[in-house]
């Protein structure tokens, strides 16, 4: 636990009315909600010398003392695992996060992930909420995230990305030849048998999710695309291409039986063969610093396996 940082603040007499929780949430705006809430009920928080409940209307005038305890999160260990760090300040990280590296610890992966390699770099995570992960890329597609290291700035980031203000935009392979860009809306929620997968549903059902694309490269039988992300479900890129029979090159879950492009070169053969996960990278990253206010953005290339399939692509179509 962090040395606990004593506030004190009182209510002005315009939030007459408001429940505690929510006259908390203005007073104090770089603490979640939730977590007021949590130290409300814990006892952390006093209206004149006095413990209230959540729910309890606050009338103006009270002098609030919150002590704001931020205790450890998890169990989870810290381990050296290596880590490319494109930036890093006191309030966040950006990563290029390795094909193959699972994010967070789940079943079947407690330890060996990128969560684990942040508590390692950076100890203090262990007191933000999932170590500071404010969104996620699944284990076998590569590129950029960014990590919180406050409650302000997770705070902050989880507010951009629920406005939908976060730049996002992966370089992908997929099957077949596309002959313009488009926008893909289609709700989506976990497959009703196959509880790994998500699946498109009827109207009216699951989570709203959008995706553009643009096509980048056209080859003899796949198209290299840009896509941008306008909400972030889990799975969303690769379920909504595989929906328009577009799947992405590789992807084990979405992608069906490998198709092998007829008269294709006998190293497109070996590479497409060879190629075990799905063809997307996260490209670009940008959002607003949590602090400042500036507009930041990072871009990265595709890792070595993505950028050979392409360039084995290439030679393919020339031929």
């Amino acid at each position: 636990m962090t040395t606990p940082e004593q506030l004190t603040a009182h209510i002005p007499a315009d939030m007459a009315g408001l429940r505690l929780d929510q006259a908390l949430a203005q007073l104090f705006p770089a603490y979640s909600r939730a977590r007021l809430q949590q130290w409300v009920r814990a006892g952390e928080v006093r209206v004149d010398a006095k413990q209230w409940r959540t729910r309890d209307k606050v009338r103006g005038g009270e002098l609030v003392e919150l002590t704001a305890a931020l205790k450890a999160e998890g169990a989870w260990q810290s381990e050296p695992i290596a880590l490319d760090i494109l930036y890093e300040d006191a309030a966040l990280l950006v990563i290029n996060k390795p094909a193959g590296l699972v994010v967070h610890p789940g079943a079947g992966n407690p330890q060996g992930t990128l969560l684990n390699a942040l508590l390692h770099h950076a100890p203090e995570l262990n007191t933000v909420p999932r170590a500071g992960i404010v969104h996620r890329l699944d284990k076998d597609t590569s590129g950029l995230l960014v990590v919180a290291r406050t409650l302000p700035a997770q705070k902050s980031l989880v507010k951009q990305l629920h406005a939908r203000t976060v730049q996002r935009e992966y370089d992908a392979v997929v099957v077949g030849v596309m002959t313009a860009g488009g926008r893909i809306e289609a709700a989506l929620s976990r497959h009703p048998v196959q509880r790994t997968r998500m699946a498109v549903t009827v109207e009216g059902r699951g989570k709203a999710a959008i995706t553009h694309y643009r096509v980048a490269q056209r080859f003899r039988a796949h198209t290299q695309i840009r896509v941008r992300l306008e909400t972030g479900r889990t799975h969303q890129i690769r379920a909504h291409m595989a929906h328009i029979r577009h799947p992405i090159v590789g992807d084990p879950v979405y992608g069906g039986r490998l198709s092998l492009p007829a008269g294709c070169s006998e190293s497109l053969k070996l590479t497409l063969r060879a190629f075990k996960r799905q063809a997307l990278h996260a490209a670009t990253l940008g959002f607003l610093h949590p602090l400042t206010g500036e507009a930041m953005q990072w871009s990265v290339p595709p890792p070595d396996d993505m950028a050979h399939l392409l360039a084995v692509l290439g030679e393919d179509a020339k031929s």
